[in-house]
């Protein structure tokens, strides 16, 4: 099936459709900072740098290549969100009617839209109905649904709203109870973790990518074992690990933090090993104030995560790219959905509309 992803920044919602064994053939987001890697991530899908208010559906199914049978994304959140403004004002609050828009004219098999529980709250809740009841008399669409990525197998506590459409006259609702099948228990930090400890340097590219390999390949846990580069020459390689330096009152504070935690006075959760990482956050750009979101500690080193930790947290694969720099790298995890909450909601698609790719098991992703 040919989909496509709107809003698509690093890929997290196209990582996973990939997962699940979906082809995504277009891309669209006017961000050229977050979406800098995502052609080095998804070299077949065509990336384009466009502001999708502006999209008609001629231009998606020219880009895609033909007609397109689904449409995922999720529309900047920044608008509704639990920690933002909430400010009805903010223009990218009409986002969120274009993605419906643009799955009323193009008329997609299916389509997926994720964004922040905020949406339900009652200052906001009336906009995601106006957007829902643009298309709902083409589509069935179930109760929007808050679903947490733990509970679909990810090392992070991440709640996020799904709203899942099907033709009406290609198949029948994908409801909760159909995503809910996908669900497994979580992995602790320690499983997502644990072999990347005494990772060694190799080198840093002409890209400024820093790449690391893991040294000790015996087992690892099953939920880290399908992330790491299992083929070719780059078996156990991966980018993004280097280490923020903290001034020594910094490593201090962060030295008296137990797992589990608080520090005081940038208010960093120091994680434990045995728990789960809690939601990551993106901070925001130049354009907005460019506010660093808190970052957590490492379980044992009196430091923050490196890039690729908070990569393996959210279910990213090692082959997955970032930025070179860890504030941007930053900002794209904490954009991103989590592929593996992606994947179960491919998966449940796909299981629904007795679809090939619906075979597929959890934790599937292997080496590209």
């Amino acid at each position: 099936m040919r989909l496509v992803d709107l809003f698509c920044g690093t890929g997290g919602f196209s990582r996973g459709a990939h997962m699940a064994g979906f082809r995504v053939a277009a891309a669209f987001d006017i961000d050229d900072i977050l979406t800098s890697s995502y052609m080095a991530n998804f070299p077949e899908t065509k990336l384009v740098r466009y502001d999708v208010s502006k999209l008609s559906a001629e231009q998606v199914e020219f880009e895609a290549g033909g007609r397109v049978d689904g449409i995922f994304g999720g529309p900047p959140c920044q608008g509704f969100s639990d920690i933002g403004r909430r400010d009805i004002t903010d223009a990218r609050r009409k986002l969120l009617w274009h993605f419906f828009r643009l799955v009323r004219e193009v008329q997609p098999t299916f389509f997926v839209m994720e964004n922040v529980r905020g949406l339900l709250y009652p200052e906001n809740i009336g906009e995601l109905e106006a957007a829902i009841a643009h298309v709902s008399d083409i589509y069935e669409v179930p109760e929007p649904h808050i679903w947490d990525a733990s509970h679909f197998g990810a090392a992070t506590k991440r709640n996020r709203l799904f709203v899942v459409g099907v033709h009406r006259d290609r198949g029948d609702a994908v409801t909760s109870k159909d995503i809910a099948a996908w669900k497994r228990p979580a992995a602790t930090v320690r499983q997502a973790l644990a072999d990347l400890a005494d990772a060694s340097f190799l080198e840093s590219d002409q890209d400024g990518f820093d790449w690391w390999k893991i040294e000790k390949l015996g087992r690892p846990h099953e939920y880290a074992r399908p992330l790491r580069i299992r083929e070719g020459d780059f078996v156990g390689r991966f980018t993004g690990h280097r280490s923020t330096l903290h001034t020594h009152k910094v490593v201090e504070r962060f030295a008296a933090v137990p797992q589990g935690g608080l520090e005081k006075v940038g208010r960093h959760p120091r994680l434990s090993w045995d728990g789960l990482c809690p939601t990551l956050r993106a901070g925001t750009g130049a354009d907005r104030g460019s506010y660093q979101s808190v970052r957590p500690i490492h379980p044992e080193e009196h430091r923050v995560i490196t890039i690729r930790e908070g990569a393996r947290l959210q279910g990213f694969p090692d082959y997955h790219k970032f930025h070179p720099t860890v504030w941007h790298s930053f900002r794209m995890i904490g954009n991103s959905v989590s592929p593996i909450m992606a994947q179960a909601v491919f998966q449940a698609v796909a299981a629904k509309l007795s679809i090939g790719s619906s075979r597929i098991g959890a934790y599937s992703v292997a080496a590209e």
